[in-house]
This record gives C-alpha cells, sequence and structure tokens, in this order.
C-alpha cells in the first residue's frame, strides 16, 4: 500500500487539535452515513445501525425535549429530523472525543501516518459516491424524461423538486455532461498525484449539486455538503501551494507524492492488485446496477399494458350521460397510464386520483382499487376501436358506468417535439 513519507516537522497545537476533531467526525459520519459509496456496505449498516435509531429518538424526545417522536428514519429523504439530530450527535462525540484524544495524548508531535489515512478513507469516500451519482446520469436513470403524468400536470403545481428533477430529466445531453464529470472527478480522487485536481473538481460539481438541493429543496442536503466538506478538507493538505498557484502568483512548489513500500515486495504487489481490483469492482457494480435498474423502472423498462393518456370523450353513470361541468369532482376528463399497476384519473374539475391498476390482456378486463381500501374493487371491461379510441363498462365504485376515450398524442406537447435547434432566429421561450 503507498504511503506519504513523514515529515519530522512538529505540528502546532491547533493544527493538532483540528486533525484529531477531524478524524473522529469524518470516520463517525461515514460510519454512521455511508450513503451506500461501496457496494453492500448498507446491507452492514443494517447490521449495526438499530442500536442507533433507538438511541437517537430518545435524544430527541429527552435531551433535545422535540415537540413529536422521531419515527422516520433515512430514506429517499437524506434530511429527516433523525438524520439532523445523529449529525449534532456525531458532532458532539467528535468534540468529546477530541478533548479526551487531546489530554491523553498530548505530546504526540503529529499525526503524518494517521492523517495519510484519513486522506486515503475520504478520497476513496468521495470517489466512490462521486461514481453512484455519476452512473445513473450517464444511463440516465436518476433523472428520467418527464412522465405522462408530469406532462399533464399544471406547471404551478409542481414542487420545486419536481421542478429540478423535470429541468435535468429533460435533456440527456446535460446528463452525459453532469454525469461524466462525476466520473471523472471520482477517477482523479482515486491516485495521490491526481487527489488535488479531483478534489477541485469535485469541490465545483458537489457544490453545485448542494446549490440545486438547497435552492430547490431536494432533501438531500447533508450528504451534498459533507461532499463539499470532504473537498475542502482535501484541498486544506495543500493550501499554502493551491493559494501561491491561484491567488498569489507565485511558484508552488512540487508536492511530495514520494512513497514508501513495504520491504516485502509481494505485499506490495498485493496491495496494488487488490486497490485495481476493488476499483474495477466498484466501476462494474455501478454500471450494472443503473443498466439493470434502467431495464426495470428506467426509460428502457417496458411500458404497462394501455400505456398512454387518454380523453374522456363520454361518460355514461347510471344510464346517464354526464356533461363535462369543470365544478364536477367525479365526471372523469382523462385516465393516465404511465406506471406499471397504477393509474391516474383526472376530473374535468382538475382534480387527480390515483388507483391500483390491475389489467388483464387476455380476458380485456380492469381491476380498479383504491390504496386507501383495497376491499371495494371496481370491475371494468375494456375495448379498442381502432387502434386509439377506448372504451370501458361496468362497475366503478357504486355505479355503474360507459366510458368512450381517445388516446392523446404525447407527441404534440411542445416539450416532447421542440426537439435541439443550432440556429434560432427568436427565441421560443414559453
Amino acid at each position: 500500500m503507498e504511503q506519504a513519507i513523514s515529515t519530522t516537522q512538529p505540528w502546532s497545537f491547533t493544527k493538532k487539535l483540528l486533525f484529531r476533531f477531524s478524524f473522529l467526525f469524518f470516520v463517525l459520519y461515514i460510519f454512521l452515513n455511508p450513503n451506500g459509496f461501496f457496494p453492500y456496505v448498507d446491507n452492514a449498516y443494517e447490521l449495526y445501525i438499530p442500536p442507533f435509531q433507538k438511541l437517537i429518538p430518545w435524544i430527541g424526545k429527552h435531551i433535545l425535549h422535540l415537540s413529536y417522536d422521531i419515527t422516520t428514519f433515512t430514506n429517499g429523504s437524506g434530511d429527516t429530523t433523525y438524520d439532523y439530530v445523529i449529525l449534532l450527535f456525531l458532532t458532539v462525540m467528535a468534540l468529546l472525543g477530541c478533548v479526551i484524544w487531546t489530554i491523553a495524548d498530548g505530546k504526540r508531535k503529529s499525526f503524518n501516518t494517521l492523517s495519510y489515512w484519513l486522506t486515503t478513507i475520504i478520497r476513496y469516500y468521495a470517489a466512490f459516491t462521486m461514481f453512484g451519482y455519476g452512473f445513473v446520469k450517464v444511463i440516465k436513470l436518476q433523472f428520467p424524461f418527464p412522465g405522462l403524468n408530469t406532462l399533464m400536470e399544471p406547471y404551478g403545481q409542481s414542487s420545486p423538486m419536481g421542478l429540478a428533477w423535470n429541468f435535468i430529466g429533460y435533456s440527456k445531453g446535460y446528463n452525459y455532461f453532469t454525469g461524466i464529470g462525476e466520473i471523472t472527478a471520482g477517477m482523479l480522487l482515486l491516485f495521490r498525484r491526481t487527489t488535488r485536481l479531483g478534489a477541485i473538481m469535485t469541490l465545483v460539481i458537489a457544490g453545485n449539486i448542494m446549490a440545486i438541493n438547497y435552492c430547490f429543496d431536494v432533501p438531500v442536503k447533508l450528504v451534498s455538503t459533507a461532499l463539499v466538506v470532504m473537498s475542502i478538507y482535501l484541498l486544506m493538505q495543500e493550501k499554502t501551494r493551491l493559494i501561491n498557484f491561484f491567488f498569489r502568483n507565485k511558484v508552488a512548489q512540487p508536492e511530495n507524492v514520494s512513497i514508501k513500500r513495504f520491504r516485502n515486495k509481494r505485499l506490495n504487489l498485493s496491495m496494488d492488485i487488490l486497490k485495481y481490483l476493488v476499483i474495477a469492482f466498484v466501476l462494474f457494480k455501478n454500471i450494472y446496477d443503473a443498466v439493470d435498474g434502467m431495464k426495470l423502472y428506467g426509460e428502457a423498462a417496458p411500458k404497462p399494458p394501455l400505456y398512454g393518456i387518454y380523453n374522456v370523450k363520454t361518460f355514461v353513470r347510471n344510464h346517464d350521460t354526464i356533461a363535462p361541468l369543470l365544478t364536477d369532482t367525479t365526471r372523469w376528463r382523462n385516465l393516465i397510464v404511465n406506471y406499471p399497476g397504477f393509474v391516474t384519473v383526472k376530473m374535468t374539475s382538475d382534480k387527480q386520483l390515483g388507483f391500483a391498476f390491475r389489467p388483464d390482456t387476455i380476458a380485456k378486463k380492469i381491476v380498479m382499487f383504491s390504496y386507501a381500501d383495497t376491499t371495494k374493487k371496481s370491475n371494468l371491461a375494456y375495448s379498442f376501436i381502432g387502434s386509439d379510441s377506448l372504451i370501458l363498462k361496468g362497475k366503478f365504485a357504486e355505479d355503474s358506468v360507459f366510458i368512450t376515450m381517445k388516446k392523446f398524442d404525447v407527441n404534440k406537447f411542445l416539450l416532447v417535439n421542440r426537439g435541439f435547434h443550432f440556429i434560432n432566429e427568436y427565441p421560443l421561450n414559453r
């Protein structure tokens, strides 16, 4: 394993103090927030995290005296109350540990070797996390093109996060650009000679991610902020050289990248091989998972039966034809089939209802029911006239219905058909 040559110059008291805190803080953060940076690490996380999921709610209730109990843990959101309290917890633990460490080991002159290993841990954590971000953009899994429900949603009804997701998801090119940047930054972090360039790229890219998360209320603020802080820490290792180069117009002396090997040559070779095998494994697993996810639930996944947007032409309920009044909250206006097992019914009043959707393409029948009450099922038969006219008839809730619908051509949406133009005589900003 590569080892930086240790300097014999003693560290100042402040530098040693800051290092002790940084070491404890970053190690605790990675331990309590692995964020799936390494394949299967979340499986191990599930084994050791339960005691903390009991401790943190207890702290919230009995020490912080929160007005509510902590019952939700890290999920799609990394900014839960639990996450903020655990950040406070590990910060306090790092401070206490720093004090104890300083008292117990106050005479040590420096922490060159331990600093090397902390830098290595941060490099690999940040690099593998950037891989995770990058490959789901290059393979375009994280940000899909706006779906049918989104295309039918009034613009003002989108959430700030939804707005950011649709903005990024619209463009494959922007996904490729940002994804390649993230992967490149991760690769640079894995090698000592390119660590500073990788840290600069990670700071810029993670800083942009952090800005989006804060400005569009995306609940991954803590993780993106941690990546920014880690990038800054890596750059601070050579702060004098970087300041001389970027700001003082002075000569920046070459960084000391000399390495120290173990005396056993076979051990050195084994560690080098292990390093590259680990990197190859992480790369392979990220690519495999992203490609597999794209086939299962991404844009390459098979479309569900009856996929499309259907405009209701006639709506007959209990043998009465219901007029499409904009105040009617019960008459259907659109049927939107976008996701497997789920359907959205949009009423003429613009109210939207979601239902479980179980089509039988052989019997030409549909079972629909509300997730709130799975015992009340609606049974409908369907048939097509031509390729785009759909007829539904049967029982919906307590009523008999006969509904005729026309399939809407999604390519008529401007967002879908506009495309890219090198030449624009006038801006099309709508």
